[in-house]
């Protein structure tokens, strides 16, 4: 196998998944509007109950929607990840990934190739998040808008990795409703999204701790900084941590000899 093979197989594994998106216009909508309706109606509610007061990496108060912005981009990588992963599970049940994976490749560079192409994905959706929130007149630095770009593929290889790991437990596709719903929405608010962990502090001491705990906490900080061209090392070293943590797991759930696929029976052991 040479390196332009190599090549071949992760633009095969890219564009599929890209033509995916553009033939599911309704999963670009969808993913737009959770974040939207926060924008443009819970913040204008919350606006006046929660003040913000000027924490890093702001220099000044700010209205609660600059606030929420970056963990709202994170909320869209968190469901891109989680619709990655119900994918797969549909692809194992269909046949496709049973297919992709009796490639001759190896079975760790089609997941990484799976996991970079729906990272590209909600890179893509973010941006066009950052483009209505712009015309929505939340105006980061213009360097921020590049200085983001790397956070968000990092957040986004994280979210994607544990949706990956996650999609090895999920036998049917039937449970996979019930299994996020435990994941997506602790995750979510049980973080800095929607509110500063000082104010969680004062309301409760162990949901604070718990929200320190939380990878998604730190992918929200890790966007938050780098969205104002500021870097935060303890967010970064987290991210990436999990990230490696996740794509580790992930493979070895997925390795047909020792994982849980083989464990569990699943079609996709039989590669």
């Amino acid at each position: 196998m040479t390196l332009s093979a190599y090549a071949i197989c992760l633009k095969g594994i890219i564009w599929r998944e890209g033509l995916r998106f553009l033939h599911q216009r309704e999963r670009f909508v969808s993913a737009l509007v959770r974040p939207l309706v926060w924008l443009f109606i819970f913040a204008a509610g919350f606006r006046q109950v929660l003040g913000i007061s000027i924490i890093p990496p702001y220099e000044t108060y700010i209205l609660y929607e600059v606030y929420i912005t970056p963990g709202l981009l994170a909320m869209i990588q968190l469901f891109n990840g989680m619709q990655s992963s119900l994918s797969m599970v549909y692809d194992r049940e269909m046949g496709n990934m049973r297919v992709l994976l009796l490639s001759p490749f190896p079975r760790w560079f089609l997941l990484l190739g799976k996991l970079i192409a729906g990272t590209l994905v909600s890179v893509l959706q973010c941006y066009a998040y950052l483009l209505i929130a712009w015309l929505w007149e939340i105006e980061p630095p213009p360097l921020g808008y590049l200085t983001v770009l790397p956070a968000l593929l990092l957040v986004g290889l994280m979210l994607g990795a544990l949706g990956m790991l996650l999609s090895s437990l999920i036998k049917q596709l039937e449970n996979f409703a019930g299994v996020m719903n435990f994941v997506i929405f602790p995750m979510f608010f049980a973080s800095s999204a929607l509110y500063p962990l000082w104010r969680v502090r004062e309301g409760s001491p162990w949901l604070y701790y718990v929200c320190q705990f939380n990878p998604f906490t730190h992918a929200v900080e890790l966007i938050r900084f780098a969205l104002y061209t500021q870097f935060n090392p303890t967010a970064f070293a987290v991210v990436f941590g999990c990230a490696v943590a996740f794509m580790l797991g992930a493979l070895v759930a997925y390795d047909p000899s020792r994982g849980l696929m083989a464990l569990r029976g699943a079609p996709g052991a039989a590669a």
